[in-house]
């Protein structure tokens, strides 16, 4: 049985024919390109440059431009993938907001985690990676259609970057009405609509002081989901919190912000399970 290689792997293998890679100029502009035998590059600026000259060359190639001009090749990280290469069918999560999951979610290697409204799979992807060989996560999606895209898309990423080991089950399920079947969850994390609807089942199937995490794009939800949250003796620690980010542009003798930022693109609240008075 030949085994299926994994990340260390597979991110230091020379770049082959079919691989989405960045191309970056001299002042930092990034191209994303599929890798095809015979294919060419091109753009105004930097002139052509043969993908055959790319294949089978490590990652952090310095090319040349039939121009003369130098650029740079690299393989996508999990974070370009997600942005540039993900199909999508719904909104995701941002890779910022997915950096604080992992954080704010308190996940580990191991782990068991619950993921309700699998959507097109970023989220997936991030936590199949980082919950390991011996954790769990299990994906509930209403629409088969969602699923059918978010594991075309995890599938893919495997191909690209290995697989992690972690095990994954996916489910046809409306956590509304169906609930949650699995118990002694270290996290769920709720990414629908109306997660005020799920509380109840989540507390049931989290271990004690497990962690609830709910992704909302609006003051609205986020408002009724709290207030909830905050009246309800069996939990504590409700927090909310949005992720802003701004890169800095530095060159000689001058430094200052990016005009452009990643602004506001949802909230996380978290809240910690206690034991309900009987």
């Amino acid at each position: 049985m030949t085994k299926t290689p994994g990340i260390p792997d597979l991110l230091r293998k020379p770049l082959s024919e079919g691989e989405p890679v960045i191309i970056i100029e001299p002042q930092g502009k990034k191209h994303y390109v599929s890798l095809r035998s015979g294919d060419k590059f091109h753009h105004t600026r930097l002139g052509h440059i043969e993908h055959n000259a790319i294949i089978g060359s490590q990652p952090g190639i310095l090319l040349l431009s039939d121009r003369g001009l130098q650029a740079v090749c690299l393989r996508l990280t999990l974070e370009d993938f997600i942005l540039k290469e993900l199909k999508r069918q719904t909104s995701i999560i941002h890779p910022k907001d997915l950096a604080t999951l992992l954080v704010r979610g308190d996940l580990f290697p191991g782990a068991r985690v619950l993921e309700a409204g699998i959507g097109s799979g970023a989220t997936s992807v991030t936590l199949l990676r980082y919950l390991g060989s011996g954790g769990q996560l299990i994906s509930y999606e209403r629409r088969e259609e969602f699923l059918e895209l978010a594991l075309k898309n995890i599938q893919r990423a495997h191909r690209l970057y290995g697989d992690p080991g972690t095990k994954h089950e996916t489910r046809v399920r409306d956590i509304y009405d169906d609930g949650i079947e699995e118990r002694d969850l270290d996290t769920v994390l709720l990414d629908v609509p109306e997660p005020h609807r799920a509380t109840d089942q989540a507390f049931e199937a989290l271990r004690p002081g497990g962690n609830l995490l709910c992704w909302l794009p609006t003051v609205t939800q986020v408002y009724l989901l709290v207030r909830q949250l905050q009246e309800d003796p069996g939990w504590a620690v409700v927090e909310t919190r949005e992720t802003l980010e701004r890169n800095w542009q530095i060159a000689k003798n001058a430094m200052r912000p990016y005009h452009r930022m990643v602004g506001h693109t949802g909230f996380w609240i978290r809240a910690r399970k206690l034991q309900r008075a009987k």
